[in-house]
């Protein structure tokens, strides 16, 4: 069997990384013959949710209730996927790539004494069990091959597009509540805040990025850049260097130390293409580099790429835009 742990949004939506897991693992049960692709998530799940999870073909999603989960703690979700593993015999343990699939996963391939592939793309064969996984900051491809089991992974952002089962699945729900032992709650979130409002949008799961760095020129300078990326429905990522100087937020960042995004699209408009930023969108399907500097890195690196001034060239796209809009 397949175990997927999902995540939740504060008002109770499964992330969109979450179900493109569940689309990798599928295609994981296919290649097997059909295993069986059960879910496990953490608090509560509504009817809205549970219909998602039955339409992508889930057979039980395993419920993990109680004190211990009140808060997120990565040992205590460990602790929480061991009891559903004994209670299932899972060959195959994922979650989606993201900081706390990683956290809770790492937490439990170390209490098995078990190896886990972060980031994985792509599985070449299931006897041994071979997968492909990013790393170098998506800039290479790794193959790792997994003579153990349960096999333990993280599926990257965007390995897959998500899709329903052909066949739904029941997503009977299975309760646990397991008392987590008090050595798993000593590092947990004790408290949280309210961050500043992320006007963005989400960039790690977005299908279109516009990105803006030190050719904007000033702090003042994102205006066109901004209404292209609303023209497009699209959030606002920008390099290191607009961040350090202050003109955007560090939630914008894309980078080495900043967001990792997989977009269908990258617009990147005076971006010289460093490759601190080249870590954080070289998974983008396809490139398009607005900048003066033609021999710039992100513009020999882009799928297509028009030299010119952001300034110019990006109120004329804007332009056009509106007019085929009418």
């Amino acid at each position: 069997m397949i175990l997927v742990l999902l995540e939740q949004s504060p008002s109770g939506e499964l992330a969109e990384v979450s179900l493109e897991t569940l689309t990798f693992a599928r295609s994981l049960s296919e290649a097997g013959g059909g295993v069986p692709i059960d879910a496990v998530v953490v608090g509560d799940l509504s009817e809205d949710a549970r219909g998602l999870l039955a339409a992508y073909g889930v057979r039980d999603v395993h419920r993990l209730t109680g004190p211990g989960f009140d808060a997120f703690s990565g040992a205590a979700w460990a602790f929480g996927l061991e009891t559903v593993l004994a209670a299932t015999s899972s060959v195959v343990v994922t979650a989606a790539g993201t900081p706390r699939g990683g956290e809770v996963l790492a937490h439990l391939a170390a209490r098995g004494g078990l190896p886990m592939a972060a980031n994985v793309v792509a599985f070449d064969g299931l006897s041994p069990f071979v997968v492909r996984r990013q790393v170098v900051g998506g800039q290479a491809v790794e193959e790792m091959r997994f003579s153990v089991r349960p096999t333990i992974f993280t599926v990257a952002g965007h390995a897959v597009e998500s899709a329903p089962a052909p066949q739904p699945g029941p997503a009977n729900v299975v309760e646990h509540t397991p008392e987590v032992p008090a050595a798993d709650l000593v590092a947990r979130v004790v408290s949280t805040e309210e961050p500043e409002p992320d006007l963005s949008g989400s960039l790690k799961s977005a299908r279109v990025v516009v990105g803006a760095g030190r050719g904007a020129g000033s702090q003042d300078g994102f205006g066109d850049l901004l209404e292209l990326a609303d023209l497009l429905q699209a959030p606002l990522g920008v390099s290191r260097v607009v961040t350090s100087l202050g003109w955007r937020p560090h939630h914008e960042q894309v980078g080495q130390t900043g967001s990792r995004i997989s977009p269908d699209l990258y617009i990147p408009c005076g971006i010289s293409g460093a490759i601190q930023h080249w870590a954080g969108c070289s998974s983008a399907k396809a490139i398009l580099a607005i900048n003066t500097d033609a021999d710039a890195p992100m513009v020999t690196k882009a799928t297509h790429a028009v030299i010119g001034d952001l300034h110019e060239v990006v109120p004329a796209i804007n332009a056009e835009i509106r007019r085929r809009r009418g």
